[in-house]
């Protein structure tokens, strides 16, 4: 009977212990799924708390702040880098890193966001084919065949080991999270379910740097464009208001028709071209004749008188300036190059440039970039150069005030144009169209000329050319009061007193004056006898009776050719 109590209590201990360990078992489980739970609620707290930091995420440096501060709180790492996928999908570079000056300057080579890296590496194809993050050992790696080229800036910091993973976006992978550590083994921890839920809170945040960056870009180009529409209308108000801005080019001389040439063979081109002549004769409008006939024409002709502009402000004029570059800069202001980006830039006078700032153009054009005065950027320039000048600038280069290798540069297509005098023929046509012009202009109802007057003006040597023709037509309007122009008021000087002054020359028989008249033509004529502009015209009288004149009184051809 005492064996069978004993083995009864033995039974009852055992049942006893059994329950004992069952609730241990219990306790144990359900400590482990309250630890896990908590670790739960710890990471959604995270999550939660990453979320709300991200939102208001608007550029790199605000997420690498919050991924510093926020994620080494809860992983043991030194480092970290994001990587994105570049549009040509074939490789990565790096989008956020520490780029700090301390940390830039160590060994090796910054992994800085120009360059790029490849994506058939072995880490890469790893991380795109895995659904989870990767702990990688940096020197295992290394020794791989397809080891990352990056990888050993990283071994030369110290980092042994690395975790990475890929960040996905709309399904896709859009790059890669990276963690560095300088410790073996400390990664292996990580909590994966944790950084993978980082990763895609992180993708997000990209997507609104990015758009923010686009949207950025886009309200700059937006401001740019508004500031060159704002310099173009004050340009081409400028424009409106010039004294001198015909859109013809008057005249049907020889001379004349072979400039129509020359600008037929160049206006297509994007070829320098240097116009030179006399003050007066119009190198303005052959420069447009050539922009009007351009491949730019729908874009603007700028022109800037290198002669008009102090030497002070010629650069800031060609250049631009920002805002505080100089005294008196109180606002930025794009430069004529800038202005007339994808244009034609007209460099009138461009013989009055100081050596200095010739030096500056001379980049400008070999270079075909600018740099605004106080600015930093360099600013690509698209323009077509048209030059003008009334200096031989030849002379200029031996003289050493105009640099020889500028004049090559501006010389490669010249345009001469020929003075007044040496277009005789054009003077009708011009003055008609003055006539006609300044007529409308005025409220005058002037509507011709006089042979009389015409003759006077063919025979006045035209120092000022086509321009003093044009304000000489305009004070003979002025000052008449018919319909016909009668009377040229040519200005008192000693070339032309013989034409003015014809009662104060010593006195002379009849033949001896019709003789020295005809002659006086027939030089001005430069022999012409016959035709608009000839000597038979401007004396009105036929021309076989002008040739019977010229036989009566020996009027030889050395008699016309000697002055």
């Amino acid at each position: 009977m005492e064996s069978k109590g004993n083995l009864s209590e033995i039974q009852n201990q055992e049942h006893a212990i059994l329950n004992i360990n069952g609730a241990t078992v219990v306790e144990i489980e359900n400590a482990r799924l309250v630890k896990k739970l908590e670790q739960k609620e710890r990471e959604n707290a995270v999550l939660l708390s990453l979320s709300n930091s991200i939102a208001s995420i608007r550029n790199k440096l605000d997420l690498f702040d919050v991924i510093d501060l926020k994620l080494k709180k809860l992983f043991d790492f030194d480092d970290f880098v994001i990587c994105l996928i570049n549009d040509d999908q074939q490789t990565h570079s790096a989008f956020i890193y520490n780029q700090k000056e301390d940390f830039l300057k160590t060994a090796g080579i910054a992994p800085e966001s120009s360059k790029k890296y490849t994506l058939d590496d072995g880490m890469c194809r790893a991380m795109i084919s895995s659904e989870k993050p990767i702990v990688f050992n940096v020197e295992e790696v290394l020794r791989w065949d397809d080891a990352p080229a990056w990888l050993s800036f990283w071994h030369n910091k110290g980092i042994k080991e690395m975790i990475g993973l890929k960040m996905v976006d709309r399904s896709a992978c859009i790059g890669f999270f990276y963690l560095y550590t300088k410790n073996m083994n400390s990664l292996s921890n990580i909590y994966f379910d944790l950084l993978q839920g980082i990763s895609l809170q992180i993708s997000i945040a990209i997507s609104n740097i990015r758009a923010n960056e686009k949207i950025e870009q886009q309200l700059l180009e937006i401001n740019a464009y508004k500031q060159k529409l704002e310099d173009e209308k004050s340009y081409l108000q400028e424009e409106i208001q010039h004294k001198y801005n015909h859109t013809e080019i008057i005249g049907q001389s020889k001379s004349l028709k072979g400039i129509f040439h020359l600008i037929e063979a160049v206006a297509a081109t994007d070829s320098t071209v240097l116009i030179t002549g006399e003050t007066g004769t119009g190198k303005e409008l052959i420069a447009r004749a050539l922009h009007n006939s351009s491949l730019r024409s729908n874009e603007l002709m700028v022109k800037i008188n290198c002669a008009a502009i102090p030497a002070s402000l010629a650069e800031s004029e060609l250049f631009g300036h920002e805002k505080g570059s100089f005294t008196g800069a109180t606002e930025r202001r794009i430069g004529k190059f800038e202005l007339a980006h994808n244009g034609t830039l007209f460099l009138d006078e461009i013989g009055e440039l100081s050596l200095e700032l010739q030096v500056k153009l001379l980049r400008a054009l070999q270079e075909k970039e600018i740099e605004r005065i106080g600015g930093r950027d360099v600013i690509k320039t698209n323009v077509r150069i048209i030059a003008a000048t009334n200096r031989n600038l030849l002379k200029e280069v031996e003289k050493g005030s105009f640099r020889s290798d500028l004049y090559y540069r501006l010389n490669v297509f010249p345009i001469p144009i020929p003075p007044l005098r040496n277009r005789l023929d054009d003077i009708p046509h011009l003055t008609a169209f003055f006539i006609e012009r300044i007529s409308k202009k005025t409220g005058k109802q002037v509507n011709a000329i006089s042979k009389s007057a015409l003759n006077k003006l063919m025979l006045y040597p035209w120092p000022g050319n086509v321009r003093e023709l044009e304000h000489l037509i305009e004070r003979s309007i002025l000052l008449t009061s018919g319909n016909i122009l009668k009377e040229i008021h040519l200005p008192k000087t000693d070339r032309n007193e013989a034409i003015n002054n014809t009662d104060e020359q010593k006195i002379k028989s009849i033949h001896e004056n019709e003789r020295d008249h005809i002659l006086s033509v027939l030089k001005r004529c430069k022999g012409k006898i016959s035709g608009i502009g000839g000597a038979a015209e401007i004396l009105n009288i036929p021309a076989t009776t002008l040739n019977s004149k010229i036989k009566k009184f020996k009027i030889k051809r050395e008699h016309i050719l000697n002055k």
